[in-house]
């Protein structure tokens, strides 16, 4: 365990304070022990996988941080489809990369979504049209009260970038491991649709650090056309920036705060109310100490 580790080497923005304490849960019998202590000592905790879509305030995260590392799988095949069993920190799109390549189809579309399988399944992670819960079985969680327990997809409450582990929830229940069916392909088709989808990330995203998508798409548009449109396109504060090849990629340039990038959210969110009438909802979460 640490003290004070700055928490901008974690995640994806770079950005953010340092995290009171902080472990790495290499498997996942450290990940329980660390919840369980933290919940029986009364310490907020807050678990994350790769630092995607989430800003972490300045002044950082009270309590402990879990870093998830524990990223065991196994892949069992049963004819023409395959069972893939995952720990929470295993990585989306090293999983794509690699059961694409042995010639399993179901995750091709996550290969440029940069998530841990924990934080997929608690945001419904998606791209390309293709999301978690198309390929999701069940979860294995560690409920509110220490027992582990198997909710199948049909519990989880999806919807678009939502489920039920978000919000006040996550900390109620936190994910250990999903399950997942993909079915046999050619490895050549399915590293085809790898090529495609990546071509696509390279030509209409950013390289600088970002977290993805900043808003969620409101229904009928994109979120990115809307801050464009509101000629917010490559507008910065400080050292952040809405990115000129994507609207809905907000970059650090190099030397962001924080803050910097929520007074970017909050201009394209009064910009686009002002003009187009339509509230933005943020896709990223707001995370640690927002007081100061």
């Amino acid at each position: 365990m640490r003290v004070h580790e700055p928490l901008a080497r974690h995640n994806s923005w770079r950005v953010g304070g340092p995290a009171d304490a902080f472990i790495v849960a290499k498997t996942l019998d450290v990940m329980k022990r660390a919840v369980l202590v933290a919940r029986e000592r009364h310490i907020p905790f807050l678990i994350i996988g790769r630092g995607t879509n989430m800003l972490i305030a300045d002044a950082g995260v009270r309590g402990l941080v879990i870093a998830e590392a524990c990223d065991d799988y196994r892949l069992t095949e049963h004819g023409d489809t395959a069972t893939l069993i995952a720990d929470a920190g295993a990585s989306l799109p090293l999983l794509a990369n690699t059961l694409a390549k042995q010639g399993w189809a179901g995750l091709e579309w996550a290969v440029g979504v940069p998530s841990a399988i924990g934080s997929a399944v608690v945001n419904n992670a998606g791209a390309h049209g293709s999301c978690i819960a198309d390929t999701l079985r069940r979860a294995t969680i560690l409920d509110a009260h220490g027992a582990e327990q198997m909710v199948g997809v049909d519990e989880m409450d999806y919807a678009y970038r939502h489920s039920r582990f978000k919000g006040e929830h996550e900390r109620g229940e936190v994910v250990f491991a999903a399950e997942f069916r993909l079915k046999r392909d050619t490895p050549e088709a399915a590293t085809a649709r790898l090529r495609k989808f990546n071509e696509h990330r390279r030509a209409t995203q950013p390289s600088d650090p970002s977290a993805g998508s900043v808003f969620q798409n409101p229904p009928g548009d994109f979120a990115g056309r809307l801050i464009e449109a509101a000629g917010l396109k490559g507008t910065q504060r400080g050292g952040a920036m809405i990115s000129p090849v994507h609207a809905n990629f907000f970059v650090n340039v190099g030397s962001a705060s924080a803050d910097d990038l929520l007074a970017l959210m909050r201009l394209a969110q009064a910009r686009v109310k002002e003009q187009f009438g339509i509230e933005l909802q943020p896709e990223v979460e707001l995370i640690g100490d927002w007081s100061m």
